[in-house]
């Protein structure tokens, strides 16, 4: 099974914000393949899932997605023990696990994907390290950097709302993710 978990925060209020272009890639895939999304409090995420593909959008907010993440990975059995007991360090996940979150340092309407990176700084990310005990695992990485040239602090820039122009752009992105995950 693969898992690809998309980081961002809950709420309405939070919705087209730059910080959720993760939820947005998550839910762009689960349209496109006609999967519903249902909340799941054991994994404290909402989730849609088919045969072999499960998506998650995890109810903790943006700092805590380890915690989600490692729900998940510990009930689909994903995370190798030691000794049958504690989860392996440094284990590798990259063939089951993908988050996709945004990257203030990559362009507006760009996106890269990683395996085994440092979280650079995003506290979603770090969180999902920790709590899994491993940076091994795929990321894609969304472009949000502010083309305005304007400095605003990262903590409100990444909780800005995109412009109509900026999510269509996102939108396209969007569709060629999903291109290269499926």
């Amino acid at each position: 099974m693969k898992i690809i978990i998309g980081l961002g925060n809950p709420g309405k209020k939070y919705e087209q914000t730059r910080h959720n272009a993760g939820f947005m890639a998550v839910d762009f895939i689960a349209a496109k393949l006609g999967i519903v999304w249902q909340e799941n409090k054991k994994l404290k995420s909402t989730i849609a899932k088919s045969h072999e593909l499960l998506l998650a959008k995890p109810q903790t907010y943006m700092n805590n997605s380890g915690q989600a993440a490692r729900a998940i990975l510990d009930y689909y059995k994903m995370m190798p023990k030691k000794l049958g007991l504690f989860a392996t360090k440094d284990s590798d996940l990259s063939d089951h696990l993908i988050v996709i979150h945004d990257d203030i340092d990559i362009e507006l309407g760009q996106y890269k994907i990683s395996v085994a990176a440092s979280s650079a700084g995003h506290n979603g990310v770090q969180s999902i390290i920790n709590h899994a005990k491993t940076k091994n695992f795929k990321r894609v990485r969304i472009g949000i950097k502010n083309e305005v040239g304007v400095k605003i602090p990262t903590e409100k820039l990444v909780m800005q709302n995109f412009s109509q122009e900026e999510l269509a752009i996102v939108k396209k992105q969007l569709a060629k993710i999903a291109e290269e995950l499926l």
